[in-house]
């Protein structure tokens, strides 16, 4: 499933997010007396001679540790993960908490490095939480990749980030502007205050509203809904009551916007406040199709999670060790090139309407 073209001319340029739920997870990982920090283990890892022409291992365990389980859009990505594995005649499995907490990742980083995984593929709720647990597992030499939201950078080795960072947050801005006529006040429903993606996002926000064109635009608060459904539906109507002249309000978090679409949709609010911000189709078509939702962003879901997994086997199989410059074939998603600081940018995202969006089931 290939994105469409951007519409309404609205150009996001990949330089090559953020969004966002059970099985458990236990024990402590085992950890020799002697060996490398975890940033050392790194550093040799970087050292080390990549081989682009190496074949990819066969049977490799690979597993994927999304922000929450059961959250739609990460069921997508894993599950698109999960099937790439078995292209190259691996396993996949997807484990993770049932809550985005700062610290709800740790105790399966540990048991996935006891487990001796080949490649673990995360998308961090805290990249301070999961950093030393990732760094002993670096050390047992499970390859570690994050996508969607990055952990620390010397806790990984490859970031699949699914769209330019500056490039999308700049969008959603316009695209916020575009429909409240560059005027008027506007909120943010983010994520969890400590979510990689979302504050990266949310700083580049900022800072394109500095620019002159939007001068006559204000952002007025930054809510929280966790990734929980109920309290972002929760957040979206202290956000409407608590800003009369509230013109907007960008979520970019799936969850974030589907529950504030959902709130919207069923009051007085419809067809006054703009939402803008990042879903999936098959959560948001119902709010395009009623008028609640004009048009969101987001990118191919099923390709983030198919990439991730080829990156991860490529670090396994030695193709690549996370340097800039180096490159690996990732199935039908062609060559990759690994580029500063070790990230691997899928794409440009999409923008779905009424015109595209039942081209998409994810």
């Amino acid at each position: 499933m290939r994105p469409h073209p951007p519409s309404r001319g609205l150009v996001v340029t990949a330089a090559a997010c953020a969004l966002s739920l059970a099985l458990a997870g236990c024990s402590g990982t085992t950890k020799s007396d002697s060996g490398d920090s975890g940033a050392d283990a790194k550093d040799k890892a970087g050292s080390a001679q990549a081989d682009p022409d190496a074949p990819l291992k066969k049977g490799l365990k690979l597993a994927f540790l999304p922000k929450q389980i059961n959250n739609p859009y990460f069921t997508v990505v894993d599950k698109a993960g999960i099937k790439a594995a078995e292209e190259f005649h691996g396993t996949g499995k997807e484990v993770g908490p049932s809550d985005a907490k700062a610290s709800s990742q740790v105790s399966y980083i540990n048991t996935l490095t006891q487990q001796r995984q080949d490649a673990v593929m995360l998308a961090a709720n805290d990249p301070n939480a999961v950093c030393g647990p990732l760094k002993q597992a670096m050390k047992q030499n499970v390859k570690i990749v994050s996508f969607d939201s990055d952990a620390g950078k010397d806790c990984r080795n490859i970031f699949v980030n699914q769209a330019g960072s500056q490039e999308l947050a700049r969008a959603m801005v316009k695209d916020m502007a575009e429909q409240i006529d560059y005027k008027g006040q506007f909120a943010v429903l983010s994520a969890t205050q400590n979510a990689t993606n979302q504050n990266t996002w949310i700083k580049i926000m900022k800072d394109e509203l500095k620019k002159p064109a939007y001068k006559d635009m204000k952002l007025v608060k930054i809510a929280y809904g966790d990734d929980v459904d109920q309290k972002s539906f929760q957040e979206t109507q202290g956000l409407l009551k608590a800003y009369p002249k509230l013109k907007g309000i960008v979520s970019p978090t799936t969850v974030g916007l589907a529950a504030a679409a959902r709130y919207v949709s069923g009051s007085s609010y419809k067809g006054k406040v703009v939402l803008g911000g990042l879903g999936t189709p098959n959560q948001m078509r119902k709010y395009i199709k009623d008028g609640t939702i004009e048009e969101f962003l987001l990118w191919d879901a099923e390709e983030l999670g198919y990439l991730s997994a080829y990156a991860g086997a490529a670090l396994a199989s030695g193709q690549v060790t996370g340097k800039e410059g180096e490159t690996f074939k990732a199935g039908k998603l062609g060559k990759r090139e690994v580029g500063k600081d070790g990230e691997v940018v899928l794409g440009p995202p999409t923008v779905f309407d009424k015109k595209n969006i039942d081209d998409y089931d994810f």
